[in-house]
């Protein structure tokens, strides 16, 4: 053969590989295929959109951590809920969705849904199972909720508005992020898919996007791998590595952050600049109930209410800070504050608050050193009220 076609053909590695820790990564869109009958065989892997070993593998873990039958796999945490959405929805249907919820999803059921003839309509987080399935009609399809809520942080009775809507025939769909698949587990608790980013705890070093959704339902199953290839989504296998990677070390990591994240939080509480601190775990916080009884722990993200102050002092707290990045994710390692009154005019409910809200995720690094940042900033907030 000429060189061109030997280079071509040379180099492609042994038939088997050496068994390493972790698993090979795939690097490939077209897969060979023995012959000409495995072409159109579904049940084999025909294209490297999916089911290369190194997706596979974190499929596979997810499974484990989630309790799930399937976890499809998405190329951001928000592809993964847009997604679930347009797999499971049809014109003509209506979902509910809680009022806290993630504001791009929001933006997503506002947007998207509404060109296509899916009603979206909010429902207070604080309702009860009862008083929400009272909201629904013979055109509700989902019911959408998150516990903690999206910036406040309100808890909701899922295993009672799970049973609720499934006697009526009513899907429900969580964003557990905040859980990350450890601390809650959705299905268990009669959940039809739970959803959540992995770029925050899973990945855990805020360098990779990605989301899953996973689910028991065999129906479910079928219309979301349906609408992976109808609507083309997929992660690379670098991508699903690394997240695989993360996964591996998230119940190490977890702990830390909520015992950074605790002792911050109940720091906050006794400053006088706050007016209060939105974390289920702690005491005497509103959903400090449900979370004890469905939960098995915390992460590192919560709200802090400051007393009545200016938008400049706000501003003068943020931009004092030295430890606390200012950015929107959350998940990784360090530590990350944002001002989010911004966000909060689009939502259906009064939130109550009586001053400015601020999320804080407590990352890795030593509280007493995220306390004295801290206090720099109130210290710079003190100024500017």
């Amino acid at each position: 053969m000429d060189q061109d076609t030997r280079l071509i053909r040379a180099g492609h590695g042994p038939t088997a590989a050496a068994k390493t820790v972790n698993p090979l990564i795939q690097r490939g869109s077209t897969v060979l295929m023995a012959d000409a009958a495995s072409l159109y065989d579904d049940d084999q892997v025909t294209y490297g959109i999916t089911r290369l070993s190194t997706p596979s593998a974190l499929q596979q873990a997810l499974a484990e951590l989630e309790g799930a039958a399937n976890v499809t796999l998405y190329p951001s945490g928000l592809a993964a809920l847009t997604g679930a959405l347009m797999a499971v929805l049809k014109a003509g249907d209506e979902i509910l969705v809680v009022d806290s919820v993630y504001k791009p999803t929001r933006r997503f059921c506002d947007r998207f849904l509404g060109r296509y003839g899916v009603t979206t309509r909010y429902y207070d987080p604080a309702l009860s199972a009862k008083a929400l399935l009272a909201l629904a009609t013979d055109r509700t399809r989902l019911i959408l909720l998150e516990a903690p809520g999206s910036l406040t942080f309100e808890m909701q009775d899922v295993p009672a508005i799970a049973a609720a809507a499934n006697a009526r025939g009513i899907l429900t769909l969580i964003d557990n992020t905040w859980a990350a698949g450890l601390l809650f587990k959705p299905l268990a608790h009669g959940v039809t898919l739970s959803v959540q980013a992995l770029t925050k705890y899973v990945g855990g070093h805020s360098d990779c996007f990605m989301g899953s959704v996973a689910t028991n339902d065999p129906a479910i199953i079928a219309l979301l791998d349906e609408a992976m290839w109808d609507v083309g989504w997929s992660v690379s296998s670098d991508d699903a590595y690394t997240m695989l990677r993360g996964l591996r070390t998230l119940t190490t990591r977890l702990p830390r952050h909520a015992e950074n994240g605790l002792t911050v939080a109940r720091w906050l509480q006794t400053r006088p600049e706050v007016s209060r601190v939105l974390h289920p775990a702690l005491p005497g916080d509103p959903g400090h109930a449900i979370w004890k009884r469905d939960f098995t722990g915390a992460c590192g993200l919560f709200g802090v209410v400051l007393k009545p102050v200016r938008a400049k002092a706000v501003h003068a707290f943020i931009d004092a800070l030295q430890l606390f990045g200012l950015g929107f994710s959350w998940g990784g390692y360090e530590s990350l504050a944002i001002h989010c009154d911004p966000q909060l005019h689009t939502r259906t409910v009064p939130t109550g608050l009586e001053g400015p809200l601020l999320r804080l995720h407590v990352g890795l690094e030593s509280p007493d050193d995220l306390i004295a940042d801290l206090t720099r900033a109130l210290a710079a907030l003190t100024q500017e009220a």
